[in-house]
């Protein structure tokens, strides 16, 4: 089995430019992925949808991405890999402008206030974004060594969790009041908005076009067989982003509403906005910590202490940016306390981190759903932290040693973004039976087989890292 080449390069090559690069790539789309937060309270007031109805937003945009990864592996497995063929870089270009056709596709759905044009950019949007996460996710993997994978994704997808946290401030703000005629709701103040994100998008692609991108490609393009799918970490990893993605998008969709509840907090949507900001904002501080704790580099004493200052800096950004007081945020910290333990537990392995992770949020859960007030609220919004590492670690151990599979298996990975489509639309329907706080029993329920993927994990690179440790004569 062949590895992917890494052509015309030495050892000592530096990554750092296509690292800063993919960086600002990671945050725009987390920051557009989060409007749609953002959007759905809108959209659902404006439209008069019931909440089923509404999260055919997260529906199309996420069913983009199983669509779009499901014509890419019958490509892959008829004609050859796609991205093998034309490489990571122009992987992204074309993500990009598909991404930038779909920003622009709100300007006439908002001039014509139709609902199902917005679903139509919506799923153009997640077509780009689709192309964005087959080639860069894995092209992240290959700048550096495989062992330290899932600490550079941490890095990236940190900043990634950086869009979302300000998306909420920023974009509620544009289009809850930069935007909007004379306070009125409207479908108007969607136009400018996504103008200046197509803008954006293609000055990226044009900025990626002109700078030195190392290219990795596999020239043995040849796959037989169901090739990736005989992996059994991709396979189970394929349920594990499904039932991941899934119950983090439906936790941030229902979020604004959630607080908006009696029952809960009966929170104002401009206040609650900034809530949700905490909620991405933990998965950013989540994925910083990440990155220091699976650096091979460091001592253990070190890896904490930096831990902390950036817990603490990033708390005091968050500070500065939520339209929040000191009062209403001391909770957070405590949730920052039980993260960094878990991170102590978890002890640097992705396999592990993630197990214990995804068991917190399953406790957290299971907390909101059956008590209420502030203590629910913050069990609620705590779990962005512990969603943080997630998807990395998932991601990095089911294509770890697949070889010139990566690719094609990245595909299969970013199909099951589709969770991101089905859970928050079953959450929708769950909601409108029995109640939005019983609806939260549904992620649960997915954080289950998180954590029992991650145990799986564990025991098979366990047995493989033994094997090897035989074969070697150690």
């Amino acid at each position: 089995m062949q590895i992917a080449k890494k052509e015309n390069l030495r050892p000592e090559t530096s990554y750092t430019t296509p690292l800063i690069s993919l960086t600002f790539l990671f945050f725009m789309w987390g920051f557009i992925t989060c409007m749609n937060d953002i959007l759905i309270p809108h959209l659902k007031e404006l439209f008069v949808l019931n909440y089923l109805e509404a999260m055919l937003v997260q529906f199309c945009f996420f069913s983009a991405y199983f669509i779009g990864s499901l014509i890419y592996f019958l490509i892959s497995y008829f004609k050859g890999d796609p991205i093998n063929k034309i490489g990571y870089k122009n992987g992204l270009l074309l993500g990009l402008i598909i991404s930038a056709l779909g920003c622009l596709m709100f300007y006439p759905a908002a001039t014509m206030s139709v609902y199902g044009l917005f679903l139509a950019a919506f799923f153009i949007l997640g077509l780009g974004f689709t192309l964005l996460q087959i080639s860069a996710n894995p092209y992240v993997s290959l700048l550096g060594k495989e062992s330290t994978a899932s600490g550079r994704l941490n890095l990236v997808q940190a900043f990634n969790s950086f869009g979302t946290t300000i998306a909420p401030i920023l974009g509620g703000y544009l289009i809850f009041h930069f935007f909007a005629s004379n306070g009125h709701l409207s479908a108007q103040a969607t136009k400018m908005p996504y103008l200046i994100f197509a803008g954006i998008f293609l000055l990226l692609t044009l900025f990626i076009y002109k700078v030195k991108l190392p290219d990795f490609k596999n020239e043995d393009s040849e796959m037989d067989g169901l090739g990736a799918l005989r992996f059994p970490q991709l396979k189970g990893g394929i349920f594990a982003i499904f039932f991941y993605v899934g119950a983090e998008v439906t936790i941030g969709s229902f979020m604004i509403s959630f607080l908006e509840h009696g029952d809960v907090m009966g929170l104002k949507e401009t206040v609650a906005k900034n809530y949700l900001s905490l909620y991405w904002g933990g998965a950013m501080i989540g994925r910083f910590l990440g990155a220091i704790s699976m650096n091979d580099v460091l001592r253990n004493g070190k890896k904490m202490l930096y831990m902390v200052l950036v817990c603490v800096g990033l708390f005091g950004l968050l500070y500065a940016i939520v339209d929040l007081n000191f009062e209403q945020m001391q909770w957070f910290i405590i949730f920052i306390v039980i993260n960094l333990v878990g991170f102590s537990i978890g002890k640097s392995t992705p396999a592990l981190m993630l197990s214990v992770f995804a068991s917190i949020s399953i406790v957290l859960l299971l907390v909101t759903v059956f008590t209420g007030g502030a203590l629910a609220m913050w069990c609620l919004l705590g779990i962005g932290l512990f969603n943080s590492i997630m998807w990395s670690n998932i991601f990095t151990l089911s294509i770890f040693g697949l070889g010139e599979y990566k690719s094609q298996g990245s595909s299969l990975l970013v199909m099951a973004i589709l969770g991101g489509a089905v859970i928050p639309l079953v959450q929708g329907s769950i909601a409108d039976a029995v109640g939005i706080q019983y609806s939260f029993l549904l992620p649960a329920v997915c954080y289950v087989y998180v954590a029992w993927f991650g145990l799986f994990c564990l025991k098979k690179f366990k047995a493989v890292s033994l094997e090897k440790s035989v074969r070697g004569g150690h």
